[in-house]
């Protein structure tokens, strides 16, 4: 039952990723993974540095995958609209894929410079998704933060069964997405408050 022929590092990481979505992290070993792919486990040693680095390529691989989602979705899309497709897949990516998700939510080693790279492109997608909203450059920080908490806040207690009552979950998770865009939108925030005392002095100089 041997399935060598053709296997390589980024087949094995593929199926890495299969068997975490299937039987949750925890589940990951090198045997397990062996028993996956039909070979034994001395084999996957010719494509990975170990369970150690399997378990960092695999990172790399889904952190790129969330990436690529993201991109997909926002592509094209300005302001709220921006906003909701960016909320929208990244919930989706959650639900449909949870062990991968699952490695994305740790923030990567500051030594690691192929982990930070790829998160900082996602950064850079979620700052200019924000950017309309002309935040500062701490607030924005605060703004991904909160985006990030609202949407695996929800898919957490959604997976946990934790929302019974019979209202749509897609209708409240959009009207708690909306009321994130609202914040953004108000003169609370730095930039406003000093672009409305800017206005504001100018009037007075008129």
């Amino acid at each position: 039952m041997s399935r060598r022929a053709g296997l390589d590092q980024e087949a094995v990481v593929e199926a890495a990723a299969k068997l975490v979505d299937e039987e949750g992290i925890d589940q990951l070993s090198l045997g397990r993974l062996a028993e996956r792919l039909g070979i034994r486990t001395p084999s996957l040693y010719n494509h990975v540095a170990g369970l150690p680095g399997l378990k960092h390529d695999l990172a790399l691989y889904c952190l790129r995958d969330v990436l690529n989602h993201l991109l997909r979705a926002t592509i094209g899309k300005s302001r709220a609209e921006a906003v909701f497709a960016f909320a929208n897949a990244y919930r989706a990516y959650a639900r449909e894929t949870p062990g991968r998700y699952a490695l994305t939510l740790q923030a990567p080693d500051p030594g690691d410079r192929e982990l930070q790279a790829i998160a900082q492109q996602i950064i850079e997608v979620a700052l200019a998704i924000l950017a309309p909203y002309k935040l500062g450059e701490e607030e924005a920080i605060h703004a991904i933060r909160g985006l990030r908490s609202i949407v695996h806040g929800f898919i957490s207690l959604e997976v946990a069964g934790g929302f019974a009552m019979p209202v749509d979950l897609d209708a409240s998770f959009h009207w708690l997405i909306n009321l994130f865009i609202s914040g953004l939108s108000q003169p609370t925030v730095t930039g406003e408050k000093e672009r409305i005392a800017t206005e504001n002095e100018t009037t007075s100089l008129a």
